[in-house]
């Protein structure tokens, strides 16, 4: 069970942050200042620590060298009402995974979360993802539409093009500009990914382009910038669309002369390096409504490559199914022998928002329930009921039983852990409570 410590003096903040963190399945402890923490932190491991700045007995700044002496590969992240670039700086240089502005920032609080429970993941060695992992060949899918967009990143690969990936979330644009960079003639040097949604302004202008001894506050020595990083390598800017409209400007430059200005300095730095980014913005719209400009959309868009969402490939629907399968089943030291054929034709007719992502989290969790094959019975709820919505056979009386008999068997998984449950079947804490109570299950 992931951990996590929210650390805030203000009471309400503190439980709606816990209860916001809960309801996503981890388990949560509070403290309200540097001493309750330092209590905690004593006698518990975390993976994620959230820390507001301004604290009644310490600045949540320098309280994270005391953080790191006890939770060393938490990833921690700070809050603050009041954000400000030297003290960002200050924080991501004292080792905090990332600095939020409270309000402007709460719709990435759970993405950054989750973003830092992969890095403590790959820390303590639980992910075995690698960049050479990354290939052409790992691409699974027969479909046209797939296999044209392959096509086309093979032959732009061997060039330094710049690249634009577009498509749904959850399409694999990720994995497509990896692809590319490795088949690519840059291949021995970095890829350095930087999703452009995950920061303010101000800390992402530092992470592109670094900055200079003295430029504010806190710089006490230079800092290289991504682009300097991945010199003669990729820049993978994910998410372009959400970059500030000022910062636009100097990745056009980037573009255009090879040269951008550090903060704080009077000279260009002149890099080598080739930029795919990526989006799921209609970045067009974007254009007319004033948030992009025209000419970056121009630069970036070179080559651009649509990636399918999985409803418009549907015949790979089982391979897909059955390569997460191995995977997880590995994962869980579990033997499985497959997937029924009920459940690979309502898999193959699913709306699947949230694309081959969402397909991948599907097979996780039928994964963890299921005994010795993948039945209709370890699909999620939302699932099953789609299913028989389609199904007379199918009464009102036997849904509300094979609903029961999912959430005990899920249950019976966690060991009652009732968080863990909710999460998995993707339904709130409280709704989970309530159809307990309904269904008179006792674990």
């Amino acid at each position: 069970m992931v951990q996590i410590l929210v650390i805030d003096d203000e009471e309400p903040i503190r439980k709606l942050l816990a209860r916001i963190i809960e309801l996503e399945g981890y388990k949560v402890s509070t403290a309200s200042c540097c001493r309750e923490a330092l209590q905690l932190l004593s006698q518990q491991q975390y993976d994620v620590i959230l820390c507001d700045v301004f604290l009644p007995d310490g600045n949540g700044v320098d309280f994270i060298l005391e953080i790191k002496k006890y939770s060393g590969d938490a990833a921690i992240i700070l809050l603050t009402a009041h954000g400000n670039i030297e003290d960002g700086v200050q924080a991501i240089k004292n080792g905090a995974f990332d600095y939020i502005t409270k309000g402007d920032d709460n719709r990435k609080i759970i993405p950054t979360i989750n973003r830092a429970v992969d890095e403590t993941e790959k820390k303590k060695g639980k992910k075995t993802a690698s960049v050479a992992s990354y290939s052409f060949d790992t691409i699974i899918g027969e479909s046209k539409e797939l296999q044209q967009a392959i096509m086309l990143a093979r032959k732009v690969s061997k060039t330094d093009a710049v690249v634009l990936l577009t498509g749904e979330t959850g399409t694999g644009k990720e994995v497509f500009a990896h692809a590319i960079h490795q088949a690519s003639q840059r291949a021995d040097k970095p890829i350095v990914d930087i999703n452009c949604s995950a920061f303010s302004k101000d800390l992402l202008e530092s992470e592109l382009f670094g900055y200079k001894a003295g430029a504010f506050t806190g710089a006490l020595k230079d800092k290289k910038g991504l682009f300097e990083v991945a010199n003669h390598g990729t820049v993978f800017l994910d998410e372009i669309g959400e970059m500030a409209h000022d910062l636009q400007a100097k990745l056009l430059r980037v573009l255009e002369t090879g040269e951008y200005i550090k903060i704080g300095d009077t000279k260009p730095t002149k890099v080598d390096v080739r930029i795919i980014s990526a989006t799921n913005r209609d970045l067009k719209k974007e254009i007319e409504t004033g948030n992009f400009r025209e000419d970056l959309y121009f630069r970036l868009s070179v080559f651009q490559i649509c990636l399918p969402p999985l409803r418009e490939r549907k015949d790979d629907i089982e391979s897909l199914s059955y390569m997460f399968l191995d995977r997880f089943a590995h994962k869980l030291k579990k033997k499985i022998s497959g997937i029924t054929p009920e459940v690979l034709d309502i898999l193959r007719n699913a709306e699947w928002k949230g694309n081959v992502r969402e397909l991948r989290n599907v097979i996780e969790r039928c994964s963890i329930v299921c005994e010795e094959q993948i039945t209709f019975e370890d699909l999620p709820l939302e699932l099953q009921k789609r299913k028989s919505d389609v199904s007379p056979v199918k009464d009102s009386f036997e849904l509300a039983e094979i609903e029961r008999m999912h959430i005990i068997k899920v249950l019976q998984y966690t060991n009652g852990n009732k968080t863990e449950t909710a999460r998995l079947l993707k339904i709130g804490l409280a709704t989970l409570y309530r159809k307990i109570e309904t269904y008179k299950i006792s674990i």
